[in-house]
């Protein structure tokens, strides 16, 4: 199975009680960080089910959103929920070739899903591109404690869990700057990023 099979399968499942309390406790955390302009224009890799855009959409009521997902069945899930289709908008593609042009989006998230990437350097490259200047990047995920990288086999290909220290290499690599780190919940780190 691979990872888009995963995830096309996890879809009915992926709101339940559960990974839904989970996804919003981080998300209820991230958004004690989140400053943006009232008419951001945001994007969301690895949307999932859009619960992160709706969340955003309604703390902010001016601002236009985009998901992006690999998974058209979790996307179909996100279009029937969508709290408000006139200013959110979903799409399928990949985070390795953005389907946008460069300098869109005033940031852009990714809540736990970076460490599915198998290749993060060209993810933060594109997240660079489509980044205004200046631009966030808000990144949200298992932290490796003990090393720089660490692999589990969960799911095809496995997870890469990168420490602080290792997210701050990789996205200086591109020229993203790290702000801050913040503990959201448990192992779950949230990274700032500015692109100046």
């Amino acid at each position: 199975m691979n990872k888009q099979d995963f995830f096309n399968n996890w879809a009915n499942s992926y709101d339940c009680l559960f990974p839904s309390a989970f996804y919003q406790a981080i998300h209820q955390r991230l958004l004690e960080y989140v400053n943006l302009p009232p008419t951001a224009n945001i994007l969301d890799l690895g949307c999932g089910t859009g619960k992160l855009l709706t969340r955003l959409a309604k703390t902010y009521p001016h601002l236009t959103g985009t998901g992006l997902d690999f998974s058209p069945v979790m996307l179909k899930k996100a279009k029937e929920k969508n709290y408000d289709p006139q200013r959110l908008h979903f799409t399928e593609g990949d985070v390795e070739n953005l389907p946008f042009p460069d300098q869109q989006f005033d940031a852009v998230f990714n809540t736990v899903s970076f460490l599915h990437y198998q290749h993060p350097e060209q993810v933060l490259w594109e997240v660079k591109r489509v980044l205004k200047s200046p631009g966030y990047f808000y990144l949200a995920d298992y932290s490796s404690q003990a090393q720089d990288e660490t692999t589990v086999s969960f799911s095809p290909k496995g997870l890469k869990l990168y420490s602080r220290k290792k997210r701050q290499e990789l996205a200086n690599s591109v020229g993203l700057n790290c702000l801050s780190h913040h503990y959201l919940l448990g192992p779950i780190i949230l990274t700032i990023f500015v692109k100046d």
